[in-house]
Order: structure tokens, then C-alpha cells, then sequence
């Protein structure tokens, strides 16, 4: 309990220090996503990680990122100034959601960059609408559960609305949600986060070029992430067949999610993501 007591602090404590296609039968029908464009260039979409808005999860990055991209930001169903529906979050849903958007802006391809659940919904827009993704940056993403920290899922399973008592990102959802239930996001993003999942074997099917990005003391682990980069292509040998179309930035003396609280390393990553959508692919 102490191990839960902590990462409960830790979680509280980044909120407080960042600044506020046709449907088949079956398919939920795709919100209308709150999106907000900045810069010029070809078209990147964001995504933000559970519980963040546009401004929490990109404050110190989106303008290094709108420097060359015409940036797309998106707030995902039940978050920020985007409506929840009825079905609990997927990952699935969330990233048809982002191609329903796609169709209403007329925008035929783009590359998508996500931080953490964000991330994974990026895996998942390239696996299910492979030809509306150009290239793919996720940070702190897991292509399966079985990849995540040990004691990740028990400190989730104590995780409630009251943990977040005082945190200003509270304040921000009640400001901004459209018919604000936070206990409600909070058990949704819970069994979210304990839904089994394994896409690693997927991976193999997503053709474009993925920067992979995590902190070596992340939630994702370490030697998940090296299953991840192999699986989309990585680990050639360079010398002899040049550069693998996926890459993989681990940042170091980092956490999950101090790769947001710390403004350089946000930084950091924004330039880094910047120089790899920018870069022409191997062949």
C-alpha cells in the first residue's frame, strides 16, 4: 500500500504541475471530437493521454510541433470539451472516432503522435485504417498489457475520483466537459486500463515508420518496447542494411510521466518528433 500510496502522489502531483468514414453494422457512431488547428505544413494529428485536455498533455510542446506541421489536436471521447457516449473507452472506438474526423476535415492521410493511452490509439488508428496514417509518433505506448510496470495494474485497480481531490485538472474538466461526471470518466479509464490486450504480433502488419519514444523508468518496460521496435521493423543492423523504417528514443533518468512535467524533455521529444516526420523514409 505504501508502493500505491506514492504513485498516487506522483499521479496528483503531474496534474498540478501542468498548465491547465462510413459505419459498419456494429460500429459505434463517431463523436464529434472538440479539435483545435495550429500551423501550417503536412497534417499531425494529437493525442492526448487519459484524463488530459489539448492544453494538459501539449502545453510545452505544440508550438515546436506547429513549427512544421499544420497540428490537428484532438480530445477524445469523455475528455475536455469532447462528449462521452454511452459504451465505456476502447481503443478501438477512440482511434475510428479520430477517422471520423479525419472525413470531416477532408484530410485523406495523416501522420498521428500520442502520449500513453493517446499512443495506443494511435497503434490502433494505423491498424485499422492503415491507409489514413502517414507516420506514427507514440510516447509511453503499450501494444499489450502484459508490458506494463508490475504493480501498474494493482495501483489502477485502488485508483478512484477522490485520489484527485484538489488537482487542478479537476477544475479544468468541470470547466470544460459538456455534461461533466468525473467518478464516471475515472471508472472508465479504470477498466480501460485493466482490459487485457496484446496487438504485439499486429504490429507487423503497420508498413509506416514509428518513432517509438519512453522514459527508462516508464510504465511501459523497457524490454517491451524492444519487443515493440522489432516487431514494427527495428533492429537491423544498420551498417549493413541501413536505417530500420522504425526508431525507438529512450530518454533517460525519466518516468511515464515526467516526460510531461519536465518542459525540456516535452521539448525534447517535440523536436525529436519533428526531425522524424520530417525525414524522408528508408527505402
Amino acid at each position: 500500500m505504501k508502493t500505491l500510496a506514492i504513485a498516487g502522489t506522483a499521479l496528483l502531483a503531474l496534474f498540478s504541475t501542468i498548465a491547465p468514414s462510413a459505419v459498419s453494422a456494429g460500429e459505434a457512431v463517431p463523436l464529434e471530437l472538440h479539435h483545435q488547428i495550429h500551423g501550417e505544413g503536412a497534417p499531425l494529428v494529437l493525442l492526448h493521454g487519459a484524463f488530459m485536455t489539448i492544453e494538459t498533455n501539449w502545453a510545452t510542446s505544440l508550438g515546436e510541433l506547429a513549427r512544421s506541421n499544420k497540428v490537428i489536436a484532438v480530445e477524445l471521447q469523455g475528455h475536455g470539451r469532447t462528449a462521452d457516449r454511452d459504451e465505456g473507452l476502447s481503443y478501438e472506438t477512440m482511434a475510428d472516432d479520430v477517422a471520423g474526423l479525419l472525413d470531416k476535415l477532408g484530410v485523406a492521410k495523416a501522420s498521428v503522435m500520442g502520449y500513453s493511452m493517446g499512443g495506443n490509439v494511435a497503434l490502433q488508428l494505423a491498424l485499422r485504417h492503415p491507409a489514413r496514417v502517414d507516420r506514427i509518433v507514440a510516447v509511453s505506448a503499450a501494444a499489450s498489457d502484459k508490458g506494463l510496470a508490475p504493480g501498474h495494474k494493482e495501483m489502477v485497480q485502488h485508483l478512484t475520483a477522490d485520489l484527485f481531490t484538489g488537482a487542478p485538472m479537476v477544475a479544468e474538466y468541470q470547466k470544460l466537459a459538456p455534461k461533466p461526471d468525473f467518478p464516471a470518466l475515472v471508472e472508465k479509464v479504470k477498466q480501460l486500463e485493466l482490459t487485457p490486450f496484446d496487438w504485439t504480433a499486429d504490429l507487423a502488419r503497420i508498413a509506416q515508420p514509428v518513432l517509438l519514444v519512453a522514459g527508462d523508468a516508464d510504465v511501459v518496460t523497457l524490454g517491451h518496447l524492444a519487443e515493440m521496435h522489432a516487431a514494427l521493423g527495428g533492429h537491423a543492423n544498420g551498417d549493413v542494411n541501413g536505417p530500420s523504417r522504425s526508431q525507438l528514443m529512450v530518454l533517460s533518468d525519466t518516468t511515464h510521466m515526467g516526460i510531461l512535467a519536465d518542459p525540456a524533455k516535452a521539448q525534447q521529444v517535440a523536436v525529436a518528433a519533428n526531425a522524424f516526420l520530417g525525414t524522408p523514409a528508408p527505402k
